[in-house]
C-alpha cells in the first residue's frame, strides 16, 4: 500500500465525519491519500448495534469517498493509553506511514476523546522506535492536528480554520448516515444536534469570511510556503 497523506484518527466511527468531514474532502479533491483509523466500534449505544455501526460506517464512507479506513478494534467505553494500545496504533503508523495524523482536542468530556487524545501522542512517538518487537520500520508521522468534538461546549482559540464551504453539504451527508446517533430518537424539534453542527460550521466559516468552516489546533507551528490562499 502507498503511504498516506493524511490520517485521521477517530475515537469512534462518526468523529471523523463530525470533526474532519468537510476537510477530508477537501483533501481528496486535491488529490492527496487519506484513510481513516476508527478505533474502537463505538458500541454499545441506546439505538445502535455492532452491525448497524458497520452499516453506518460503510455508508458514510462512500458518501466521502476514502478508500481506506479500518478499525483498530479497541473496546468503547474503556478506551485507554495504555501499552497495549499504544502498541497497536504505533504498528498501525509503521504500516500505513502517514505524513501528518488528525487526532482530538486534549481537552473533551468524552474519556474515550481525552483516551485517544494521550494514545495518538504517545504511539507516534513509539512509532519510531528501534531495536522493538514491533512490525515495520521506524516511521515518526510530521505532525498532528487536532480537530474538535460535540461532547464539550468549549470557544477554544484554534490555530486556523479550513474553509470547508464546497464540502460541507455533503459532509452533512456524510454524518446523517449514522442515523442510530444522531437521529432516531432524538428530539425533532429545531435546532436539532445536526442543526448545532451546521451552525458552528457556519460561525467558523464567518470567523475566515467563507460559508463554512472546520476548526483545528497544533502544539506545533505552521509553516507557510506563501500567503497566496490566505482568506
Amino acid at each position: 500500500m502507498e503511504p498516506l497523506d493524511y490520517l485521521v484518527i477517530a475515537p469512534h466511527p462518526d468523529d471523523a465525519e463530525l470533526g474532519v468531514g468537510g476537510t477530508i474532502l477537501t483533501l481528496l479533491e486535491q488529490g492527496a491519500r487519506v484513510g481513516v483509523l476508527d478505533l474502537t466500534d463505538g458500541e454499545p449505544t441506546p439505538h445502535g448495534s455492532t452491525e448497524i455501526r458497520r452499516r453506518e460506517t460503510d455508508a458514510a464512507t462512500a458518501v466521502l469517498g476514502i478508500t481506506w479506513r479500518s478499525n483498530l478494534g479497541l473496546t468503547n467505553r474503556r478506551l485507554e493509553a495504555d501499552l497495549e494500545s499504544r502498541t497497536r496504533l504505533a504498528t498501525a503508523l509503521r504500516q500505513l506511514r502517514p505524513r501528518v495524523l488528525f487526532a482530538p482536542y486534549w481537552e473533551d468530556a468524552h474519556p474515550d476523546h481525552v483516551a485517544a487524545n494521550a494514545l495518538v501522542d504517545a504511539a507516534r512517538f513509539w512509532a519510531k522506535l528501534t531495536k522493538t518487537d514491533m512490525p515495520g520500520e521506524p516511521f515518526y508521522p510530521e505532525r498532528i492536528i487536532y480537530y474538535f468534538s460535540i461532547h464539550l461546549r468549549l470557544h477554544a482559540q484554534p490555530s486556523f480554520v479550513i474553509d470547508v464551504s464546497p464540502h460541507h453539504e455533503t459532509k452533512m451527508k456524510a454524518v446523517a448516515c449514522y442515523h442510530s446517533q444522531f437521529i432516531e430518537g432524538r428530539p425533532t424539534k429545531s435546532p436539532t444536534l445536526l442543526d448545532d453542527l451546521r451552525d458552528r460550521a457556519r460561525y467558523w466559516g464567518w470567523t475566515i469570511n467563507a460559508a463554512y468552516g472546520e476548526p483545528f489546533v497544533t502544539r506545533e507551528l505552521v509553516g507557510l510556503r506563501g500567503l497566496r490562499d490566505l482568506r
